[in-house]
């Protein structure tokens, strides 16, 4: 099987085919590319799920069809743009050129490629790659202040993204296997049953099961009363990979998926139905899926490594690994799509779907991951999956978030939450925060308040050369 890094690579030259003026077609499978005369949707062949399900497709082929489209600049041929639609399902005024593209409220990008490309291709993105979360459910954003319209938001890095929804879903199982035994010791016994919810020694609350089948979540911590670990976005809104590249398509590109907008369906009135197949999400999923673990890379400099295995013990002491958890343990790095806690009208197994399975380890030339005593995969991935009320200082936006869960009910996530930013490889990716205002690293750390208050004081306690030892070891959390 031929490694991640050279499927990536492999690919440079093509890649630069399709730049100047070449199109997709590759009706035998084999990744051919056909040269078109005048314009041309940048993807004319799309992926058949079935050719993946029945293994037509080798796992590399998947990978590389999911990384063109990935890199892929969409056209108004490929469906690109929305004009009858709004970032979330609702119709607008239509618009046209020059009114196709809107900064604030999209599209507002023509590749995935052009916000995920720090230190390179699946990475995160410069303040210039912002985007307006939030803005893409209103009609058409004009003149409107920024603070009212919607929430400025990083771009966040891809790598090492299966490990983590493999961590998320092994987590969600824990958890509805305590809500399940619950739930029937309560039936049985005729009593109120309260039980803490802890998995992979992360501690997410309680629940309390009355004998009619009641759930009381109201002690839960960090996550939704749907007890469902969502690993990806700022605030911890998005399932899987899945959920999130979909989600991602529409937004920024007006690429619209037709297991989500409905196959044949043309709801934006651009022309151009079906833009995505399910094939094509398969493969988009699955390559970032794919991408390479980050790691801890120490400095080769004696003095400098010294600093930095100092800072690492520092980074513990002062409590700041009690959220940012260095390792979490992982039974498996099988990444089995569709994720079976997909929500509506996404792609999962509740809906007929069958699933595809990659071996993750198998395809990372970073995976160099140690083992617990049980033989699980420590997965250094600096993260407890919980939200957390951060203060004031972090507490800036005005428009208000929901996230819907799968039985359609809205959780409203409070201003001065976020999810705990998974640290591993982020120094490669600054600036810093969830909207990247911070252009150090200690500048991050001292926007901290809130639930983590203690431990920013703590590291302005430190001694100057202490503190210099704890920025030292984080900057050693980079991409390869």
């Amino acid at each position: 099987m031929m490694p991640n890094r050279l499927i990536v690579s492999s690919l440079i030259g093509t890649f630069l085919i399709i730049g100047c003026g070449f199109n997709l077609s590759d009706p035998s499978g084999d990744g051919d590319f056909v040269e078109t005369i005048g314009d041309a949707p940048s993807i004319s062949v799309h992926i058949d799920q079935e050719d993946i399900l029945s293994n037509k497709l080798s796992v590399e082929e998947i990978l590389r069809k999911g990384e063109i489209l990935f890199l892929a600049s969409f056209n108004s041929l490929d469906g690109a743009g929305r004009p009858e639609t709004n970032g979330d399902f609702d119709s607008r005024e239509r618009r046209e050129i020059p009114d196709n593209f809107n900064r604030i409220s999209g599209p507002d990008a023509n590749a995935c490629s052009g916000c995920h490309n720090l230190p390179k291709t699946g990475g995160g993105g410069d303040n210039v790659a912002n985007v307006f979360v939030l803005s893409g459910e209103l009609s058409f954003v004009e003149d409107m202040p920024l603070s009212e319209v919607g929430n400025e938001r990083n771009t966040l890095g891809m790598f090492g993204s299966g490990y983590v929804e493999l961590l998320a879903r092994e987590i969600t199982d824990d958890l509805e296997q305590i809500r399940y035994d619950a739930f029937w010791k309560s039936k049985i016994t005729k009593e109120i049953i309260r039980v803490q919810l802890i998995s992979k020694g992360i501690d997410f609350g309680f629940i309390t099961v009355h004998p009619n089948g009641v759930v009381d979540t109201s002690e839960t911590e960090g996550i939704d009363e749907d007890l469902i670990i969502k690993p990806f976005g700022q605030k911890g809104s998005m399932i899987s990979l899945r959920q999130f590249t979909i989600f991602a398509l529409n937004l920024h590109h007006g690429i619209q998926a037709a297991e989500t907008y409905g196959f044949g369906k043309d709801p934006d009135k651009d022309g151009i139905p079906d833009e995505l197949s399910v094939g094509d999400i398969t493969a988009l999923t699955l390559f970032q899926a794919a991408l390479p673990a980050p790691s801890i890379n120490y400095p080769e400099s004696d003095q400098v490594k010294e600093a930095a295995l100092l800072g690492e013990n520092i980074f513990e002491t002062i409590g700041c690994a009690s959220c940012h958890i260095p390792k979490l343990p992982l039974e498996s790095s099988v990444f089995v799509e569709p994720n079976p806690y997909n929500p509506p009208r996404i792609y999962r197994e509740e809906s007929g779907a069958s699933p595809f399975s990659i071996d993750l380890i198998k395809l990372d030339s970073n995976a160099n991951f140690e083992t617990d005593s049980d033989g699980r995969i420590m997965i250094p991935v600096f993260t407890d999956f919980k939200r957390h009320d951060m203060g004031d200082q972090l507490d800036n936006e005005k428009v208000g978030q929901c996230e819907r869960s799968n039985s359609g009910r809205c959780f409203d996530i409070p201003s001065s939450q976020w999810l705990t930013k998974k640290l591993w490889g982020f120094a490669s990716e600054p600036p810093f925060l969830h909207h990247g205002r911070a252009t150090l690293i200690s500048q991050a750390i001292e926007a901290h308040g809130g639930e983590a208050e203690e431990s920013r004081v703590k590291f302005q306690n430190l001694a100057v050369g202490d503190q210099k030892a704890v920025v030292e070891f984080l900057k050693s959390l980079r991409i390869r």
